[in-house]
């Protein structure tokens, strides 16, 4: 189980202080999580084999300088959520494609909705909850339909009457997938350990394909794919394992701990990666 001890180091690593629920500590804590706490599948690619325990998430994000991908960082999220006194739960959702909205997807992704923060902007109180989207939300945004600006960003959220879902979250037009399908009813994490162990272990998923490190502040997305580093107007091909790895620290504060056969390994099969799709893409030119 989760300690006090470990909420004390995660409100940490955080740099938010506790306090009483509201919409606007809620706000805090979610920019401080995408901003501090890395979409992450290094666990995948380094063959740590994480679970989507909320415990166990909230251990590697407190104690570990680790983040994790939507299942673990919007469970943990859940948990600390919890422990602070916020009525939050879990929901099944599924992250589509510029095909749009997918039954089939279902599942492939774990959110989040808050109620109970009231605000003069949205007194409803409830607030669509979601750390685990790498480029998408900087803030919860308010659950009710609009569009809503954040930063350089627009993102839509629309009730679903007849449809996959029953909420439909609409990625910014730069963003790396098109949108989300959310069900309305609530969910236990176990829901999700099936689809889990696909995503981490077969040859066809997509994120055990790619390893990445995404995340989001006010100005945008920070991201890096295989040894390519985005953000902003910015562009970096890591040369070399020690500037990908500096890379990693300096931009989204993740340090890794497997032994250094097995990050030297990981940062061979990248490159050569990458240098194969270079050759691959001169040709086809």
């Amino acid at each position: 189980m989760a300690r006090s001890a470990d909420f004390t180091a995660y409100l940490r690593r955080l740099g938010v202080a506790a306090e009483p629920p509201s919409a606007d500590a809620l706000a805090r804590l979610h920019r401080a999580h995408v901003e501090r706490i890395p979409y992450e599948t290094f666990w995948i690619h380094l063959r740590e084999g994480w679970g989507i325990g909320a415990d166990e998430s909230v251990r590697h994000i407190a104690h570990e300088s680790r983040g994790g991908y939507c299942f673990q960082l919007n469970g943990a999220f859940a948990a600390l959520l919890t422990h602070l006194g916020y009525q939050v739960t879990r929901h099944v959702a599924g992250v589509h494609n510029a095909t749009g909205p997918d039954e089939a997807a279902l599942k492939n992704h774990a959110a989040l909705i808050v109620r109970g923060c009231a605000s003069e902007a949205n007194p409803e109180g409830a607030w669509y909850v979601d750390t685990g989207l790498g480029d998408a939300l900087h803030e919860p945004l308010p659950l009710r339909d609009g569009v809503f600006a954040q930063g350089p960003t627009r993102f839509g959220l629309a009730a679903v009457r007849n449809g996959v879902g029953d909420w439909h979250f609409t990625h910014d037009q730069a963003g790396s997938f098109a949108g989300v399908s959310i069900v309305a009813a609530p969910t236990q994490m176990g829901t999700f350990r099936k689809r889990h162990v696909y995503n981490s272990t077969s040859a066809q998923s997509s994120f055990a394909r790619t390893v990445t490190a995404q995340r989001r502040d006010a100005s945008g997305a920070a991201v890096l794919r295989g040894c390519v580093f985005s953000a902003k107007d910015t562009s970096i091909t890591c040369a070399s394992r020690a500037e990908w790895l500096d890379l990693l620290a300096d931009e989204f504060g993740l340090r890794l701990s497997s032994p250094a056969p097995m990050i030297s390994r990981l940062w061979t099969d990248v490159r050569r990666t990458h240098d194969e799709w270079l050759a691959s893409a001169q040709l086809s030119a």
